[in-house]
């Protein structure tokens, strides 16, 4: 029989229209959670919803907006009442050389992976009674030097910070943080960085050469780590990382 660590309790989860926040989503439903998403994509976002079952609330909007954070949390406060568990997830990755990094290039990023985190959290913890707890997804690749990702790089040891900072803040309110560092992982995300198949392919083929694992991660085992860390299980387990990376950022 399956855990229900999460039976009646609310989690939301941004950016869970795809990808880990997607997986992660099912899994908190199958653990018996009332789940809430936030996603930028109609179309993924209502298949998103159909998976998570009909008590399940998909909300349309954009961590990088504020306004799109705070119509998420309204939303959920309408309806569910409360956030028992938050997965920061929600973020973006863009990659190229120094010299071909422009303003626009710079400042989504940033808007999406550090602002948007930030914003998600002020924004939910009305909603977050003792004992609740926060994940944030950063990234195995702040441990690594990487070429051509210095300015994504950058956005998740932002993150990485934040957490570390508000992890201490939020022990007083009886809050827990903590963040999870994935590796490469199959994600849909690869389709979006404006790379030809060839050259995903030899991306791919470069990132897992550098994984002791020799292969590429699964959604669903990064969402296992999220599940852990935000389940009573990890009760006594604050400000700490987890790194879900087959060993590439430690070995």
């Amino acid at each position: 029989m399956q855990k229900q660590r999460f039976q009646g309790k609310v989690a939301v989860v941004t950016g869970g229209n795809s990808g880990i926040g997607l997986a992660t989503a099912k899994a908190f439903a199958a653990e018996g959670a009332r789940v809430a998403i936030l996603g930028r994509d109609p179309k993924t976002l209502a298949q998103a919803k159909v998976a998570l079952g009909a008590n399940a609330i998909a909300v349309q909007g954009d961590v990088a907006r504020v306004a799109d954070v705070q119509k998420l949390v309204d939303t959920v406060s309408k309806e569910a009442g409360r956030i028992d568990t938050l997965f920061v997830n929600a973020g973006i990755a863009l990659f190229a050389p120094i010299e071909g990094v422009d303003e626009d290039f710079f400042d989504r990023q940033f808007a999406t992976n550090v602002k948007g985190a930030f914003f998600t959290i002020q924004k939910a913890l009305p909603l977050m009674p003792r004992g609740a707890s926060i994940v944030i997804n950063a990234s195995s690749v702040i441990d690594q030097g990487m070429a051509n990702s210095s300015v994504y790089t950058a956005t998740k040891a932002a993150v990485a910070s934040l957490a570390r900072s508000l992890s201490r803040e939020l022990a007083t309110r009886g809050i827990r943080l903590n963040v999870v560092n994935p590796g490469p992982i199959e994600t849909p995300i690869f389709g979006r960085l404006g790379l030809s198949d060839v050259e995903i392919d030899g991306m791919a083929k470069q990132i897992q050469s550098g994984v002791p694992m020799d292969r590429f991660g699964k959604s669903e085992e990064v969402a296992g780590a999220v599940l852990f860390l935000a389940s009573d299980e990890a009760s006594y387990v604050h400000g700490s990382s987890i790194h879900v990376d087959g060993g590439m950022a430690s070995l």
